[in-house]
């Protein structure tokens, strides 16, 4: 077997054959085979036991591109990102975050938009929010008029759990003194919680609230908080209710009882 050594090799009728039906073709280890500006056609199935890298995959016509087969698996490795750029369908709806909202020294915080017919239920994440008054707490109120005023009646239930640093008290109870019965009343969603501001207390904890644009049904929301205590404690709240309304609660407002809300992020997201 001999070595031939060629720059350019070309086919009488246009097209070059390399090989028949059974042979291998190989490229030797560090060897590079380059196609530029010109069409590789292969076979309807080509197969790989080896790892393939490529820049871009795009389908050979049309628009369509078909990953695997029924029944196939593909597995994305640990510390590996999937960015999407485009529109990704069939994955089911997740949250879409609206907005972000962070609290510097301020009395309330106000999300008077995102809310609206888009979505069917939209969730708040409370992430360390801070007061600077020992012994406060934070309550919210709707409004159905992007904010222009608030104080819609609504009837709510609180109940929690808590424990201290000492692991001397513990307690599970219902608060009869944090619910609102009808009333106009903005509802807590902490209680003689922590402020020693500069410090590490703080609150966090998620809000649903279901359907705010019907115009058929009471707004029902759910609202569960963890927060450290003024007296060394954790307190697990959970929060439920409803605003005795049919019209649309467009906007929120999150307020400290005494003092500000000197750190912290409420993100509103929107859920399908």
């Amino acid at each position: 077997m001999s070595e031939i050594k060629v720059d350019t090799v070309k086919g009488r009728d246009g097209v070059v054959r390399v090989g028949d039906s059974g042979d291998t073709i190989t490229v030797p280890s560090g060897a590079t085979l380059t196609t530029t500006d010109t069409t590789l056609n292969l076979p309807a199935t080509v197969t790989a036991t080896t790892e393939s890298k490529t820049n871009k995959i795009s389908p050979a016509s049309g628009t369509a591109f078909t990953f695997g087969d029924s029944g196939d698996t593909f597995t994305v490795p640990s510390g590996v990102t999937m960015a999407n750029s485009g529109t990704a369908s069939g994955f089911g709806a997740g949250p879409v975050l609206i907005s972000s909202h962070t609290a510097t020294d301020t009395t309330s915080i106000e999300i008077t938009s995102g809310i609206d017919s888009t979505y069917d239920e939209y969730v708040l994440y409370f992430i360390n929010l801070e007061i600077d008054y020992n012994g406060s707490q934070i309550v919210f109120e709707g409004s159905t008029d992007s904010g222009s005023s608030y104080g819609i009646t609504k009837t709510t239930t609180v109940f929690l759990a808590y424990h201290d640093e000492a692991d001397s008290t513990t307690s599970l109870t219902y608060q009869a003194n944090q619910d609102v019965a009808n009333a106009t009343s903005a509802q807590s969603i902490s209680y003689a919680q922590g402020g020693n501001a500069p410090s590490d207390e703080s609150l966090s904890g998620e809000m649903h609230i279901y359907a705010p644009s019907s115009t058929t049904y009471v707004k029902q929301f759910t609202v569960t908080t963890q927060y450290y205590h003024k007296d060394d404690q954790s307190w697990n709240w959970y929060g439920a209710g409803y605003w005795d309304t049919t019209s649309a609660i467009n906007a929120l407002k999150f307020s400290a009882v005494q003092g500000n809300i000197q750190a912290g992020t409420i993100k509103l997201y929107g859920v399908s």
